[in-house]
């Protein structure tokens, strides 16, 4: 900083002063700085700045009065907030003290109502006593002459019958506690309960008033002449179930466990109370109190499923069901697509329909037509048997250039069992080579006769490439329909069937329902076989959510909580205890039937059955499918495959995506695991990759049922084939050290080679059967030799050969067998 400029600083108040400054190396300098002093201002003096009379600095008149009146106004508040606070203060006080006065008379009038009530006690008890105790002619005299006498026994009847209330202001007087009855303190004056005052003074507790209401209810008993007679018995209907636990028996006939546990003991069971009993020895503890019993069981909880008759009045036209049936590849999807204009095929692999599909379409005169499109592959004849089961009419497809065909015969089996009208649809007429008289001609070998050969089955000639017939197709259905009346009542709770079921990614447990009687509606509460639920949603054939479905409709139901069986029967029931206790019902009766099949087996059949198996391979697989229909099929179908030599067994089988869980039971068990239409989430396929698990994924049932026949064949033992090569004859016989015995032999018929089998015949007897040691011509190791010539032969471990013995030789040919 120069000389000549001034340092810089605040106006009034401020300083300088000079700082030597250092810095490295040794180096210094002076600085000049600016030392601030700190402003002190004196109430009633002018300030630093120089305030005038008591008023800060640069302050109005005007300024000084406004303060000065908020000031007095924030006192004035802040008086009256005193004055207000004591005001409540002291009505609070007032109001309490009311109170206590008012608890204390309350108190007071209590004390003097139970004083009153003990001193009529007393009186009654003394009048009970006078006659017994009367009074010796010796001390009437003393009494009635003696007043001091008297007076003293008139105080002491006075204290004995009543204790005159003390004054408030007498008890203030003597701060003494009041005396109450056996002279004990009033404890709820007397501060806190000690351990102490609650053991000595067991005298002085006073009587609660429920005591008091039990002695004046035993007095109104005693009044009314009943004191002795005891309560009538309240008889109950005892439900017993096949089993029962004793507290819960106990409960049922509102008796003491107790006392049922001695009843039990009497009769020679010991029980406790969680153990169980049966229903002959519960109803005749029931018996034994005197209740009435109702047998009950396990099987009334399906009671909740109400069975409706329905009347001729509520019921109204519905929608007929019609199943589409015939033989692979005769086009019965193509027939359905034609019905419903859209493609179906395109999303079936190689246009083979592998699940039960359920449709509903609305003809052009308005009319709604419900149809079930089944598989035709023979593996799936349960499944087509339950479309069957559900349908109203059947229409038989039958290709024109193909004729009758085995699963034709099984269709037309399917609809007769069910008892329902066909229809023969004749497709494929634009094909060339197509007769259908050569169809209706073979269908007479099977009972059915068409309409155009004098018969009662209407039979229809279309071509659902070319959409020609259909028509025709319709009207006949339409007039099917009418001549059998179909009607339900839709005003009822639901009932169907489940015609498909799977798992879906993302939706859970999805069953396909045809919905028979009633309507189904958003939030029902259902049971269907084992399983239960409450409609979630409820989708249609085109994929819409709807908030009901009536009966010939098909739709999927959301809400499962399990996958049931298809062909299980929907029903709609109150409450979701009830469902959920059907459910438990049904598993568990399935569950024993099993065991029971299970345990009905004899020793002598296990032991059978185990020998039969002894030589049996087996060929262990795990399926899982995308539909429990399609799952179905498939393990019917692995037990068709094998013979008495092999046979698949399959492990698992389930709906869904392939799991971890199913990659652990194939690891252990050596199996493949078998996806139909689904695929292995990612730890799965980790856990398989790094167990060396096979998974095999399939679209096509025809596909699968050829690997895993080709996977049983490689189990058969191979057909070993024998073909005859030669004959030799042993001439002399040497022995060689180090080398053993050799035949010197001279091939008679064939040609001896070194790798064929050998067998040494005596006598034309087998003795020995083996393989060659050796093989030489002079002193060579040769491969063969013909006939006419002469060899060295020695045996591998056989050396018991003579001269004159044959040698026939042979050669073995191993062929794969495969299964039909």
């Amino acid at each position: 900083m120069s000389d000549d400029k001034k340092p810089l600083g605040l106006r009034g108040g401020s300083g300088t002063s000079h700082v030597k400054q250092s810095f490295s190396h040794g180096r210094s300098k002076a600085v000049v700085v600016e030392k601030k002093r700190k402003r002190v201002i004196v109430p009633g003096k002018g300030g630093a700045a120089g305030g005038v009379g008591g008023r800060p600095a640069g302050i109005s008149d005007a300024e000084l009065d406004r303060r000065k009146r908020a000031l007095a106004a924030a006192a004035a508040a802040e008086g009256e907030r005193k004055a207000r606070e004591e005001a409540e203060t002291k009505a609070r006080e007032t109001e309490r003290a009311e109170r206590r006065a008012e608890r204390d008379r309350k108190e007071r009038e209590e004390e003097e109502r139970q004083q009153a009530l003990r001193a009529k006690e007393e009186a009654k008890k003394k009048a009970a006593e006078a006659p017994k105790k009367a009074p010796r002619a010796e001390e009437k005299p003393a009494a009635a002459n003696d007043p001091a006498a008297a007076q003293a026994a008139a105080q002491r009847a006075e204290a004995g019958g009543r204790a005159a209330p003390k004054r408030d202001d007498q008890k203030k007087d003597n701060k003494q506690p009041r005396q109450q009855k056996g002279g004990g303190n009033d404890r709820r004056r007397s501060g806190k309960l000690t351990i102490n005052q609650a053991l000595a003074g067991g005298g002085n507790r006073q009587r609660s008033l429920a005591s008091i209401k039990r002695k004046q209810e035993r007095q109104r008993r005693e009044m009314m002449g009943d004191a002795g007679g005891e309560r009538e018995k309240v008889v109950r209907d005892v439900q017993v179930p096949e089993m029962i636990t004793v507290q819960e028996l106990a409960n049922r006939m509102a008796e003491k466990t107790a006392a049922v546990v001695k009843a039990l003991m009497t009769n020679g069971i010991m029980a406790t109370q969680n153990q169980s009993i049966d229903a002959d020895t519960a109803e005749l503890i029931v018996e034994e109190f005197g209740h009435k019993v109702v047998r009950v069981s396990d099987a009334d909880v399906e009671d909740a499923i109400n069975v409706i008759e329905d009347d001729e009045a509520d019921l109204e036209p519905r929608a007929p069901v019609i199943t589409i049936m015939g033989h692979v590849d005769h086009g019965k999807t193509s027939v359905l697509d034609a019905l419903r204009k859209t493609n179906v095929v395109s999303g079936e692999a190689g246009g083979i329909t592998q699940h039960i599909g359920a449709y509903q379409i609305t003809t052009e005169g308005g009319t709604l037509l419900t149809f079930l499109d089944t598989p035709g592959h023979a593996a799936f004849t349960s499944m087509r048997s339950r479309g069957a089961q559900v349908t109203d009419i059947v229409v038989l497809v039958v290709a024109a250039n193909d004729g009758v065909m085995p699963q034709t015969i099984e269709a037309i089996a399917h609809a007769k069992a069910a008892d329902v009208p066909l229809i023969i649809a004749i497709n494929k007429m634009d094909v060339e080579g197509a007769d259908p008289t050569r169809v209706r001609t073979d269908l007479l070998q099977h009972e059915v006769i068409v309409e155009a050969m004098s018969g009662e089955v209407q039979d229809v000639e279309i071509s659902a490439l070319k959409g020609t017939g259909l028509d025709n197709l319709l009207e006949c259905i339409a007039l099917q329909s009418e001549l059998l009346e179909l009607k339900a009542n839709p005003n009822r709770a639901a009932s169907g069937a489940v015609i498909e079921a799977k798992l879906d990614t993302g939706r859970g447990p999805v069953a396909t329902v045809l919905v028979e009687a009633g309507t189904l509606k958003k939030g029902d509460i259902f049971v269907v076989g084992q399983q239960w639920g409450k409609v979630r949603a409820l989708v249609d054939d085109q994929g819409k959510t709807i908030t009901e479905a009536g009966p010939s409709r098909p739709v999927e139901v959301l809400g499962l909580n399990g996958t049931p069986e298809a062909g299980d029967v929907l029903n709609v029931v109150a409450s979701e205890a009830e469902a959920r206790e059907i459910a438990d019902y049904r598993a568990q009766a399935a569950k024993d039937k099993k065991a029971a099949a299970g345990a009905g087996t004899t020793l002598d059949q296990l032991l059978a059955k185990a020998k039969a198996d002894e030589n049996v391979s087996e060929l262990p697989i795990l399926v899982k499918a995308d539909v429990q229909g399609s799952t179905e099929a498939i393990v019917q179908a692995m037990e068709k495959v094998g013979n008495d030599e092999v046979r698949v067994r399959v492990l698992h089988s389930g709906v869904g995506a392939i799991t971890e869980s199913d990659v652990t039971l194939a690891e252990a068990s050596g199996a493949p695991i078998i996806g139909f239409n689904v695929r292995a989430n990612a730890p799965a396929r980790n856990a398989a990759n790094q167990k060396g698990v096979e998974i095999r994924y399939y679209s096509i049932i025809y596909d699968l049922v050829d690997d895993v026949k080709a996977a049983a064949s490689g189990l058969l033992s191979a057909e070993v084939k024998e073909t005859f090569i030669g004959y030799a004859k042993i001439k002399e016989v040497f022995k060689i050290t180090g080398v053993g015995k050799i035949g010197g032999c001279e091939i008679t018929e064939g040609v001896a080679r070194r790798s064929a089998g050998v067998r040494l015949l005596r006598d034309n007897v087998v003795i020995h059967e083996g393989k060659l040691k050796t093989l030489k011509r002079f002193k060579d190791e040769v491969k063969e030799a013909q006939a006419g010539q002469e060899c060295g032969m020695a045996f591998e471990n056989y050396e018991d050969i003579r001269a004159d013995d044959v040698i026939e030789i042979f050669e073995t040919e191993e062929i794969e067998r495969k299964l039909d």
